[in-house]
């Protein structure tokens, strides 16, 4: 009789253990879904081009927030990453609209840290920037064969952003 209500005990808290987890909904359309996981993390998507009737629709649109527990972001993430590294695009940032994913994530290269690291940050916003202004060369990988001198980019930003882990970030970010 022992055994039993062991057993029963056992059963009910594993069933109430399992049943109280909640699993990540995905914050990814069905559409994005499809386009995440089209390919291994390894293969780089498509960058969607503003000359493009399609894609500059999408280009136009507003990002949403990603919850970091998302069970499809490492896979989206590790493609984002492959497609900013790929040699047709090799650029120094990206972010999901320019795949086609309405999410606010985004790769960019520190040119501010030592081996000029590439770091993900989910949900970034830019909370502050100083008046100071630099000047450089840049280009986007949205928009094909265009790179301008840009005297209005600021010396230096103040960014929040979420991490994979799920921390929440601050940073000052100059040059």
């Amino acid at each position: 009789m022992k055994h039993i209500i062991v057993l029963l005990t056992w059963s009910l808290l594993t069933t109430a253990c399992y049943s109280s987890k909640t699993i990540a909904k995905s914050s990814f359309s069905s559409r994005e879904l499809a386009l995440i996981k089209y390919a291994d993390n390894f293969k780089p998507m498509r960058v969607y081009k503003i000359n493009n009737t399609n894609d500059s629709l999408l280009l136009r649109k507003k990002s949403n927030y990603i919850n970091p527990k998302d069970p499809n972001l490492q896979h989206f993430v590790q493609r984002l990453y492959a497609t900013v590294r790929d040699s047709t695009s090799m650029g120094i940032g990206i972010a999901a609209p320019q795949v086609g994913i309405l999410k606010n994530i985004i790769w960019v290269q520190r040119f501010d840290k030592n081996n000029l690291p590439f770091e993900v940050y989910l949900n970034p916003i830019i909370s502050s920037y100083s008046n100071k202004k630099q000047t450089l060369k840049e280009g986007c990988l949205s928009i094909p064969n265009r790179k301008e001198v840009l005297k209005t980019r600021s010396d230096s930003v103040t960014i929040e952003y979420d991490t994979m882990k799920g921390l929440h970030k601050i940073e000052t970010i100059k040059g």
